[in-house]
């Protein structure tokens, strides 16, 4: 199932399913506001997006309200994070899976809200996208982010990243399937229990924030996902941003933690993760990684219609 792509005109919804929206963050906030209307877009903003009660942000009961009324709402489009943070497994539980499935629409966001974007896609077979949030989007140094925004949102472009972006091949090999992915600690946090991702014959694409996993982490991480077998099952990993001071990359870690026990391609770029530039990847769309391609990774059907 796949949404309905953008045009001019339409409504996009904003939500903070996650951390909340706070007075620091409202000059960049602002600015997102300004630089879409300029596009020719409209905006409605989520009620609780502000909200603290908890200390530590709105409510569980308060997101999953402001995300099950923008799917509700026939007037908004697209449903677009504001922001990361920690915690918005919080409304899992909450979250109307049956309304996202009568009312198909985009989601987007990164970082914490890739939990999200993945499980809705579990739960209702909408392709569901990773890319920078609402309030980022006027911070990015250049307007990679922004063009990106409009080449998949508006345009249904299937190009990841741009013609001048570089990936490097970790691992040789070809495969194809479903991708899913986001942040590696969400993900390593998605393998199992109730509310788990099915990543059989999945194509895997990952990122880290360095400045809140370090390599040991980062190694726990990837050992928990080895000892769930998730390594056994996957048909292929695309890694994305990790940029530590000690110049360790995700490659290396996972090198380490499984070595050569496994035979699937692996990739890795810098154009999406806690880092700038960042391309709009889907969650839920088939994907080919081919390391003898030109195209190392390619989209083999759309993700917006």
């Amino acid at each position: 199932m796949i949404p309905v792509r953008l045009h001019k005109g339409d409504t996009l919804g904003i939500i903070a399913p996650s951390n909340p929206v706070t007075p620091e963050n409202l000059e960049e906030f602002n600015a997102s506001i300004l630089l879409m209307e300029k596009a020719g877009y409209k905006l409605k903003i989520g009620k609780n997006i502000f909200v603290n009660p908890t200390g530590y942000g709105a409510t569980a009961e308060q997101k999953a309200e402001d995300l099950n009324n923008m799917f509700k709402d026939k007037e908004v489009k697209m449903v677009w994070c504001a922001k990361g943070g920690n915690n918005s497994n919080s409304i899992f539980d909450l979250i109307d899976y049956e309304l996202i499935k009568e009312n198909p629409k985009i989601l987007c966001g990164y970082s914490d809200t890739t939990a999200i974007a993945n499980m809705i896609y579990e739960k209702t077979g909408l392709v569901t996208f990773s890319c920078q949030t609402f309030k980022g989007l006027s911070a990015c140094e250049t307007d990679y982010c922004y063009n990106e925004i409009i080449k998949r949102f508006q345009d249904a472009s299937l190009e990841l990243g741009t013609k001048e972006d570089e990936f490097r091949i970790v691992k040789p090999g070809k495969a194809e399937g479903i991708m899913i992915g986001g942040n590696l600690s969400i993900m390593s946090n998605l393998i199992t229990g109730k509310y788990s991702v099915d990543v059989t014959d999945k194509i895997l694409f990952l990122e880290e924030f360095p400045l809140e996993s370090p390599p040991e982490a980062v190694s726990s991480y990837f050992y928990r996902m080895k000892q769930n077998d998730v390594f056994s099952k996957i048909k292929g990993i695309w890694f994305g941003g990790y940029e530590h001071e000690s110049r360790i990359t995700l490659a290396q870690i996972l090198e380490d933690t499984i070595g050569n026990e496994y035979d699937f391609p692996i990739i890795q770029s810098d154009n999406f993760g806690h880092i700038d530039p960042k391309t709009v990847i889907p969650v839920g769309t088939k994907v080919r990684i081919d390391t003898e391609d030109e195209e190392n990774i390619k989209l083999l059907e759309e993700c917006v219609k």
